[in-house]
């Protein structure tokens, strides 16, 4: 849960309001219905929503959505797995009291372990966890897919370099596609044509090593 954990809060402070619960739904729906964990992260989607509704001025949305978030934490302790889930629940309580609050200041910062985690702090695997979240906004799950596979190969030492199967450049672009919003259009570009080099240098030394007839 861990990757999936910190890519979600990463993505929420970096104002992906909308995206972090992508971050967490796929994991979730794998949980126990009624578990601790399931419930735990249910609240957290429901929290993000709230917020993005709030965020879009659909008053009614937002508080439908905090006061079912809060009642999914409710049980609760108020750490669990790192959260400050107390002050999650605290400001919950108040988008349902007062929704317009999201528009005097912006919503609470998850923290964990009681650091704010943004983009920058996270390891490989949650930020591969963030970049798909972030490319299927974007329409680029595929590219990403792929990208995420290639590094990945590199990070665990299992890609080949007799195969044409690494790419030093693949894994910084991958953390730079969720560092670097602003650019993420040129990383995407850089990404593509990386992409398509080493699987065209794969392709091309494939048939090498297969076994002759």
């Amino acid at each position: 849960m861990e990757a999936h954990l910190r890519a979600g809060i990463a993505v929420f402070n970096a104002g992906g309001y909308h995206t972090a619960h992508d971050c967490w739904e796929d994991y979730w729906l794998d949980l126990e219905s009624g578990s601790d964990d399931e419930r735990f992260l249910h609240g957290l989607i429901q929290y993000t929503a709230a917020v993005h509704h709030a965020r879009n001025r659909n008053w009614g949305g937002a508080t439908g959505l905090a006061e079912s978030a809060g009642e999914y934490l409710a049980v609760l302790p108020d750490e669990y797995r790192g959260i400050d889930i107390a002050a999650v629940r605290a400001y919950l309580d108040t988008l349902l009291s007062d929704p317009e609050v999201i528009e005097r200041r912006r919503p609470l910062q998850l923290t964990h372990h009681g650091t704010v985690v943004g983009p920058a702090a996270l390891d490989f695997e949650a930020t591969a966890v963030a970049a798909e979240a972030l490319a299927e906004a974007r329409g680029e799950a595929e590219l990403l897919e792929q990208a995420i596979k290639f590094a990945r190969a590199d990070v665990d030492g299992t890609a080949e370099p007799d195969r044409g199967e690494t790419d030093s450049r693949i894994l910084p672009l991958v953390f730079d596609y969720v560092r670097e919003p602003a650019q993420q259009d040129i990383v995407t570009q850089r990404l593509e044509q990386h992409c398509d080099r080493r699987q065209a240098k794969v392709d091309d030394v494939s048939g090498l090593f297969e076994p002759s007839e």
